[in-house]
């Protein structure tokens, strides 16, 4: 049985905010289809993400929709983890806001309990503002050398599923992780969340 922790993303806010954030915000870029950390500008991260803006800081998070109309038995990519953790690629789709989703399926294939923290990447402030989350995952776009990370608030929650508790053995949980939208033009990328391989994958929509 499969157990689903995600947040919602506010999809009706969140379209509306992220088409204005698009126009204005520059997407982190790498200086090329690997794993550097910086952009071409030598920003970080938290500095090269686009952020939906406009988005009122008092409204609580809640549950999320996204991903609900994922057909779990579509399998565009499987990718091994540690410690017997597989990851499984369902979807990944352009939405008209301006954003791409990709939503999976994390399995605990291995004997041990995993924990539900080791995704959220290495920027402090992130990791505190989503503990437990998928937020260090990223997208590059080889093509156009561009490093797309996981969309955030204003008040620096991602656009993706937190609070994920332990993994038992034989057990699975749902994730969803949303980014800015490469261009139109650009129909593949590379998908990395941190302890995973990376991942080659189409985008629909």
């Amino acid at each position: 049985m499969s157990i689903r922790h995600s947040t919602r993303s506010r999809r009706v806010v969140a379209a509306v905010s992220l088409a204005a954030a698009m126009a204005l915000t520059v997407v982190g870029c790498g200086t090329d289809g690997g794993g550097g950390k910086t952009d071409e500008a030598g920003s970080s991260p938290s500095s090269a993400s686009s952020k939906p803006s406009g988005e009122d800081k008092d409204a609580k998070q809640e549950d999320t929709a996204a991903g609900d109309n994922v057909d779990p038995n579509v399998k565009l990519a499987q990718v091994n983890g540690r410690n017997g953790l597989t990851l499984v690629v369902n979807e990944v789709k352009r939405d008209s806001g301006g954003f791409v989703t990709v939503s999976g399926l994390i399995k605990n294939d291995g004997d041990g309990i995993q924990s539900g923290g080791q995704w959220s990447g290495n920027e402090s402030t992130i990791v505190a503002k989503n503990p437990n989350s998928v937020a260090g995952a990223t997208l590059v776009d080889k093509v156009g050398k561009k490093r797309y990370y996981i969309l955030r608030d204003t008040d620096g929650r991602c656009l993706c599923t937190t609070g994920l508790t332990a993994i038992q053995p034989g057990k699975s949980v749902s994730v969803f992780m949303q980014f800015p939208a490469p261009p139109a033009t650009t129909t593949e990328v590379d998908f990395t969340l941190p302890t995973f391989a990376t991942a080659s994958l189409k985008i629909s929509g």
